[in-house]
Order: structure tokens, then sequence, then C-alpha cells
């Protein structure tokens, strides 16, 4: 038996990530078409992310299905070109990885355009090549390949896109991408990554040192503070998408919005200090927020 014969499924492994996400994928309350569907999408969004961090299941399989080379089958770059390719032919001949194969049905029962994955992977090479941000502008710029092209996708998927639902939407996204780079600063910086703003930094006296020492220090946590209202501003902002819809598509929308203001309030809740570890909210807490949603409280 080889080593290929043991290595694990890569696309059970890339979708079994859905249940770590801050917020929920495709749940059980929606129509089976839509979590097919949204499932489809993640498969892509995540494998893309996989391959842009390293983060590929082991053994290989996923290059050898790109048609990959084992001598490049560590080069990020190559391996981003050879995924673009294959998502071509999801658009106009039959794709190798399964995943998108079985993105392929959905592309064509919903409409969707090229667009929004081709963004995604545009901001993943951008990670191989910019690993600092001055300005919050340049972070919100870099989210808008990360992030946004999966809300739109997903009001794509649903059949809800209208030019202010995806202003909206995008909002939305952004914060929770946001919100992610507060939760892994520290293993971000293994990468030798910081979403944090240069000039932010500098207006709170952090070093990039200061962010890989193993106690956070007071500068580091103001900082954290500071970004984590920012994306707080931006969910609150974004928020009113959840009111202008009906039905299990609200549902899905509050789970967004709430996993995003769950997230912020763990990192609050640990006084901002994430680099032992990301702060993560529980069940209850983000069950609380959509239900706080869903009520227009706020």
């Amino acid at each position: 038996m080889t080593a290929a014969d043991t290595a694990p499924d890569p696309e059970r492994a890339t979708l079994d990530k859905a249940t770590s996400e801050n917020f929920p994928v495709a749940p059980f309350f929606l129509p089976r078409a839509w979590r097919d569907d949204l499932m489809a999408v993640y498969g892509f969004a995540r494998l893309v992310d996989d391959i842009g961090d390293g983060d590929l299941a082991p053994g290989g399989a996923d290059a050898r299905l790109l048609g990959v080379s084992a001598t490049d089958a560590e080069d990020r770059l190559v391996l981003l070109d050879a995924f673009e390719t294959d998502l071509r032919r999801v658009f106009d001949g039959t794709p190798h990885h399964p995943l998108l194969r079985r993105l392929q049905p959905t592309v064509r029962r919903r409409g969707l355009t090229p667009e929004p994955f081709h963004g995604l992977i545009a901001a993943n090479r951008q990670d191989q090549l910019v690993t600092r941000y001055e300005t919050f502008d340049d972070l919100v710029a870099y989210c808008a390949l990360s992030a946004n092209p999966v809300g739109r996708l997903v009001l794509a998927v649903t059949g809800t896109s209208t030019p202010e639902w995806i202003r909206l939407s995008d909002a939305i996204c952004t914060a929770l991408q946001i919100v992610e780079h507060l939760q892994d600063v520290a293993e971000d910086l293994q990468r030798d990554r910081i979403y944090l703003p240069a000039e932010d930094m500098k207006r709170f006296h952090v070093q990039e040192t200061d962010l890989a020492a193993k106690m956070t220090g007071a500068s580091v946590r103001a900082l954290v503070a500071y970004e984590a209202q920012r994306a707080r501003d931006l969910l609150n902002e974004g928020a009113p998408l959840v009111g202008s819809v009906h039905g299990r598509l609200k549902l899905l929308l509050a789970g967004f919005v709430a996993g995003g203001r769950a997230a912020i309030r763990a990192i609050a809740a640990a006084d901002y200090d994430v680099l032992p570890g990301p702060p993560r909210p529980g069940k209850v807490q983000l069950l609380r927020e959509a239900g706080v949603i869903l009520r227009g409280e706020r």
C-alpha cells in the first residue's frame, strides 16, 4: 500500500473544515438545493485558501489532481495557476479536481459568473507576494478579493443579488475577514503575514516583535480593540441586509452577522489577548447573538 492509498480524501478533508468557521456555512434549516450549492461554493473557497496557506491535505493528492508535478507540489503560485486553469474548465469543459466537479452543476444551475472565483484566487496570489498592509484602506481592498466574493456568491446562489444588498454583504464579509485576522494574529505571523495596518501599529506603538511575544502587551491589546471596533462598525453597517430578506435566507444571514459579533465578543472577553490562540465563541453565544439580530434589537 502506497502513501497515496492511505492519504485522506482531499474533497472530504476540505469540506469537513466547514464546522470550524465563525459562521454557519450550510445549516440544516435551508432547502437541500441551497445547502448543496453553498457547500460546493464553500469547497472552492476553502480549497483555494488552503492552497494559499500551504494547508492542503498531506499526501499531495490535490497537486496530482490539478496536474502539478511532485517537484512543484509545494509551490503555491504554481498550484494557484493550475487551480485557476481547472476553474476555467468549470465554465467550458470538465474540471479535474472533485471539488470543482462538485461546483460545476451549481455554476450552471445558479448562473454564477467566473469573477468572484477569480477574485478569491487573486487574493491568495496576493498573499504570496504582499505580507504587510500600510493602511486600513489597503486592507479593505484586500478583503474585496479575499472575502466579499463569498458573500456575493451566497446572494447569487439564493437568487437575491441587488446592488444595495451586495453593498451590505460586502460590509459584512469585510468585517468577518478582519475578525478572522484578529483571531489569527499569531498564526499569520508564523507565515510572515501581518494584517494589522502598519499605520495603526505605529499609532499604538506596536512593533512586529510585540506580536511574537509570549505575553500580549497593553499596546497590542489596545490595537486589537481598535480594529475590533472597526469590524463591529462594518457588521452594523451591513446588518440591515438581514432585515431586507425573509424566511430561511433571513436566518442564514443572521447567522453570518451573529458569527462575527459573537467572535468579537469572545475577543473582548479575552481582554483582547489574541496571541496565545484565537478566542472563539461558544454555540450559546452565537445563538444569543442570532436571536438579538432576528428580533431587530440592534
